[in-house]
C-alpha cells in the first residue's frame, strides 16, 4: 500500500514539524473534554427507552466517549434531561444540576424536555430552560437514537470549540444568575 492510499487524519491546528507538534492548550483540552463525556440519564418516559437505546450494542454511544454512564452528579459532566418533567419535579432536576461539577454540559433530549410537549398543562413544565440552562435541543417524540447520537456530536464540537476559561468569565456567571444559581 503506498502513501498516497493511506487516509491520515489531520493533526489539529498548530505547529508541526520534525519530531514534534505544538498547539494551543485550548484546543487540546475541548479535545479531551470533548471525547471523554460523562452522561448523566434523567430520564422519565418514552425519551428514556430511546436512550437505552442508543446506548446499546447497535447504536454504541461508547464510541463517542460516552462510555461510562453515571448515575451520581457529582460523577457526571453531561445531563441528558429526556421525558416530561413535571412541576413538582423541576426542584430536583434543579438540584442534579447544582450537584454536577464545572464544567458541565446540558442536552434537552425529545419535545417534552424541550418544550413540554403534547403535554400543555398546569402541571407541566413547559421545557427544562425554565429552571436550568439547556446548550443542545434534540427534537423529536420520541427521537431517534439516531438523533440522540447527533445531539451528543453536536455538544462534542461546542465542547471542543469552548474556552478554558468561559466559565469563569462575567457572561457565564450572568447566565448562571438569571437562573438563581450561585
Amino acid at each position: 500500500m503506498s502513501d498516497s492510499n493511506v487516509n491520515m487524519v489531520a493533526p489539529p491546528e498548530g505547529v508541526v514539524g520534525e519530531g514534534f507538534f505544538a498547539t494551543k492548550l485550548n484546543d487540546v483540552v475541548g479535545l479531551a473534554r470533548a471525547n471523554s463525556l460523562w452522561p448523566l440519564p434523567f430520564a422519565t418516559s418514552c425519551c428514556g427507552i430511546e436512550f437505552m437505546a442508543t446506548m446499546a450494542s447497535h447504536y454504541d454511544l461508547a464510541r463517542f466517549g460516552s462510555e461510562r454512564v453515571s448515575f451520581s452528579p457529582r460523577q457526571a459532566d453531561m445531563l441528558l434531561v429526556m421525558g416530561t418533567i413535571s412541576k413538582k419535579m423541576a426542584p430536583i432536576l434543579r438540584q442534579v444540576y447544582e450537584q454536577m461539577s464545572e464544567p458541565r454540559w446540558v442536552i434537552a433530549v425529545g419535545a417534552c424536555a424541550s418544550s413540554g410537549g403534547i403535554f400543555d398543562t398546569y402541571s407541566v413544565l413547559q421545557g427544562i430552560d425554565k429552571v436550568i440552562p439547556v446548550d443542545v435541543y434534540v427534537p423529536g417524540c420520541p427521537p431517534r437514537p439516531e438523533q440522540i447520537v447527533d445531539g451528543v456530536m453536536k455538544l462534542q464540537e461546542l465542547v471542543k470549540s469552548e474556552s478554558v476559561r468561559r466559565r469563569s468569565s462575567p457572561e457565564y456567571q450572568e447566565l448562571l444568575a438569571s437562573y438563581n444559581i450561585s
